[in-house]
């Protein structure tokens, strides 16, 4: 893949707390790992030659306690198998959606100190990702 994407942009995290806060909110994640972790140079695992999916499972069980805490829940995961409609270069090793109270509690889980520590796990296992805020909506019988 030739674009990295691996934190909002300045832009991006304005337009997300430009919207509605109060509502509840569902994140689209999905995350191609790098192959060997890059942690930075200072980190206790850097040059411990970690998988990107070591990193990632770092990532997620340090940051479980947190989503709990903020009242969100991983609502599905799936694994990856082909793109039918896009582009033919996007493969995904982690794809799920987490589902959180209000977009306050997102902003909460991702401004929190103990957050801020973990989140190098997910910085140093991520070679590209996207992130996708959606409002939920009742299923039905149709795609209308």
């Amino acid at each position: 893949m030739s674009d990295i994407h691996l934190d909002p942009t300045r832009a991006q995290f304005e337009a997300f707390k430009g919207l509605n806060r109060n509502a509840p909110i569902e994140m689209l994640n999905l995350v191609r790992f790098r192959d060997v972790a890059e942690y930075p140079e200072d980190h206790a695992l850097s040059g411990k030659n970690l998988s990107g999916a070591e990193a990632y499972a770092n990532y997620g069980a340090e940051t479980a306690h947190i989503l709990e805490r903020v009242g969100g829940s991983i609502l599905w995961r799936g694994g990856f198998e082909t793109v039918l409609i896009g582009p033919e270069d996007e493969q995904w090793d982690a794809m799920f959606i987490a589902r959180y109270p209000t977009a306050h509690a997102f902003l909460a889980m991702v401004t929190a100190p103990d957050y801020q520590l973990a989140v190098v796990h997910r910085q140093a296992a991520v070679a590209t990702s996207r992130l996708i805020r959606t409002s939920g909506a009742d299923g039905g019988a149709s795609f209308g």
